[in-house]
Order: structure tokens, then sequence, then C-alpha cells
């Protein structure tokens, strides 16, 4: 079996528990929902903000609002957002779609390039440019994201001019989109990039000393043949772990890179909800992004069951 009952259970139970989490992290937030919707200057009566609490559904106790949310949950009814007048839903995919255009180009650059290099780095590690390439990708692995958006978006164009200084766009054409997406884009790919190629070195450096490389050896092969038909696919194992935990961890970098060149997406719809306690808007991110690393892990664990004949005795 590719995916057992124990692991079905084992998903199922984490996404209680995340659920539960996004219900209750929000309303542990300091300060009224009601008055940063209205604003702190606002003069209006107690039975005004009774009755807006009332449609918020903040007049219930906190069993009765928990158990309105699972309905929600399970009718796909994420709420309406009173501060963006929109529904949920609709916010999101509107945004979502540009965060996704940012991320998963992102992860697919970021996968073969550290992948490919990192293997190379392991198994050739004593010479110049792997160790130079080493150092270059320590250095992005040590810096989080919107420090490298700082630094990008003042030399590229502040200093120099080369790329816009926000937006996803100005005209809407494929090149004008191209030009605004290269910076955040070339970020990103280097962050993944690094993680990618420290595990994948690592785990070459730990494989090319096993038994079965000498077999392969004693059978007449040598060079990058040994690297690409036996060592890269049991090395890779922890890179596929890696990009699929790394999912959620990578999602939250392009929210910070998406506010450094002020990107409407994901990353400034969750940080204007957090400025207007909008619980709404952020149950439902928080909940697309859960959504979205259960997933990942779940296809990791398949991954992991055709490439590795373990997994599958085990299971």
């Amino acid at each position: 079996m590719l995916f057992s009952k124990k692991k079905a259970l084992r998903y199922l139970f984490a996404l209680f528990i995340i659920f539960t989490l996004n219900f209750i992290i929000p309303r542990a937030m300091p300060g009224d929902p009601v008055t940063n919707l209205l604003g702190e200057n606002f003069i209006t009566s107690a039975a005004t903000i009774q009755e807006l609490k009332t449609e918020l559904g903040l007049d219930k106790s906190l069993p009765a609002q928990y158990l309105d949310y699972w309905k929600n949950i399970i009718t796909l009814r994420l709420g309406y957002s009173y501060h963006f007048n929109q529904k949920v839903i609709t916010i999101i995919f509107t945004r979502m779609k540009w965060t996704l255009i940012l991320l998963f180009p992102s992860i697919l650059f970021g996968a073969i390039l550290g992948t490919l290099l990192g293997a190379l780095s392991g198994w050739k590690k004593n010479t110049w440019g792997n160790k130079a390439t080493t150092w270059a990708f320590l250095s992005v692995y040590s810096s989080p994201p919107f420090f490298l958006g700082i630094i990008f978006l003042y030399i590229f164009s502040f200093k120099w001019g080369l790329f816009p200084f926000k937006g996803f766009y100005e005209t809407g054409t494929f090149l004008d989109v191209l030009q605004h997406l290269f910076l955040p884009i070339l970020i990103m790919s280097a962050f993944t990039a690094s993680r990618n190629y420290m595990i994948m070195r690592g785990s070459v450096l730990i494989e090319k000393e096993k038994v079965y490389v000498v077999y392969a050896r004693a059978k007449g092969l040598y060079g990058n043949s040994i690297l690409f038909r036996h060592i890269f696919k049991n090395a890779s194992l922890p890179v596929i772990t890696l990009i699929a935990l790394d999912l959620g961890f990578l999602l939250s970098g392009a929210l910070f890179v998406e506010i450094v060149f002020s990107m409407n997406g994901m990353g400034t719809l969750i940080y204007e909800a957090l400025l207007s306690r909008d619980y709404p808007v952020l149950q439902g991110c928080f909940l697309i992004i859960t959504i979205m690393v259960i997933v990942a892990n779940l296809i990791a664990d398949i991954l992991y069951s055709f490439i590795d004949p373990r997994v599958r005795e085990k299971a």
C-alpha cells in the first residue's frame, strides 16, 4: 500500500489540531475587532456596536463560535470581511493567484538548481569551485528572504533603476509582469536553492561512503555515472521531505517578500487583516496555507513510496 490507514488518521488529526489553533490564535490577539473596524476616533452608540458584533458572530460564547466555525468549514463558507467589504473566499482567490505565481517558479527553480549543484558539490567537495559555491549558498541560507529583498530592491531598483519598486504589474503585458516578478522570484529561488543545496550536499557526502557505491565501482562505473545512476535517487529523499515541510515556511517567506515589494498578494492581505483584526480573513488565509502544507506532505509521502521500496514494505 502506498498510503496506510495510520497515516491517513495522522493527517486528519493534524488537520483537526491546526484548524482548532486557527480558531484560537486570532481571538487571542489584543484589541477589539469592532473598534478596529470602526476606528478609535469613531463615535457611535452601544446599540450599533452590539449590532455589528451580532452580525460578526462575536456576541456568542466561544464554544458557540467554535461550532459555527466548523459548520462554515464543512460547508466551505469562510465568512464575510467587513473590513474589505467582500466575501473572504473571493478575496483569497483574487490575491492567492499572484502569490502562487511567485511561489511555484521559486520552488521549481530552487529544487532543480539546489539538488543538482548540491549533488555535484558533495561528490567533488574539494574543488575550489565547489567551495566557493558552498560559501555563496551558505550566505544566502543564513539570510532571511525579506532582508535579501531589501538589499536587491536598494541595488537593482533604487540605485540602478533596472526593475520597478513595487507591484505585480503596471500595464498588464507579459513583459511588464515578468519585469515586476523577476527580483522576487530570483530572491525566493536563491533562498530555496540554498536550503536544497545544503541538504543535498550533506546527503551525498553520506551516501557516497556506503557499500553500494563500492559495488558500482566494481561493476566498472566511474565519475558522475555513479552519482546520477545510483547515489542521486537515494540522496534526494531528504530534499523531497524538505520541500514538503518547507512549503509553509517558503510561503511565509514569499509573504514577507510581497510586503517588501508592495505586492498585492496574500502577504499584504494577511498584514492588512492583522492590523484590522479581521478574524474571517485571517482564518481563511491560515486555513488555505494549512491545506497546502498538508497536501504537500501527503504528496511527499506518496513520492517516498515510489522512490524507496523500504517505505512500501513498511506500509
